[in-house]
């Protein structure tokens, strides 16, 4: 999905807790205007949405696009591996996750606390099996992920494929 500045608004004034006429007093607007900014009917200029942002407490910022290569895996199904490794805000980092039937058909309905590490690497392991690129982007965090690698029960072609960019990233932090 697409965000768009309006999209992006939103996020941030639902996420602050705050009501349309709230940020836009904080933001000095109008909470017509930041209406029809969120709907699509006006788009604010970028240093707009900045303001707005920062008053709903959230800065702009550019972060890499990631995007998915396929590799060759066994029996047929390609593994999806990220252009750069996905970051995750610590509170969902570390939150307690249900991870959706199509991973988890095994034990469903079961949590997982992300706090403790076996958990994470299980988590962790069974989203990399298994995983789309939306799975990967909510629960796998590219920081924890280098640190529990070596650790983690992966097959040959999931390991072989992601290697590189796990390595890398880990390489380019000691350098």
């Amino acid at each position: 999905m697409s965000m768009t500045r309006g999209n992006l608004l939103q996020e941030a004034r639902v996420a602050a807790g705050l009501s349309q006429a709230a940020l836009a007093a904080r933001a000095g607007t109008s909470r017509t205007t930041l209406s029809a900014y969120e709907h699509g009917r006006k788009t604010p200029a970028l240093s707009t949405a900045e303001r707005i942002v920062a008053e709903a407490g959230f800065d702009l910022a550019l972060q890499p696009r990631v995007e998915f290569v396929e590799h060759p895996g066994g029996r047929g199904r390609p593994i999806l591996v990220p252009t750069v490794l996905p970051r995750l805000s610590a509170d969902v980092a570390l939150a307690t996750v249900r991870l959706p039937l199509h991973l988890n058909w095994s034990d469903r309905g079961r949590a997982f606390d992300l706090r403790n590490r076996r958990q994470r690497a299980r988590v962790y392991e069974i989203v990399l099996r298994e995983g789309r690129p939306e799975d990967m982007l909510t629960y796998i965090d590219g920081v924890l992920l280098a640190d529990l690698w070596d650790e983690l029960v992966l097959p040959r072609p999931v390991r072989a494929a992601w290697e590189p960019l796990v390595v890398g990233a880990t390489a380019e932090k000691a350098a």
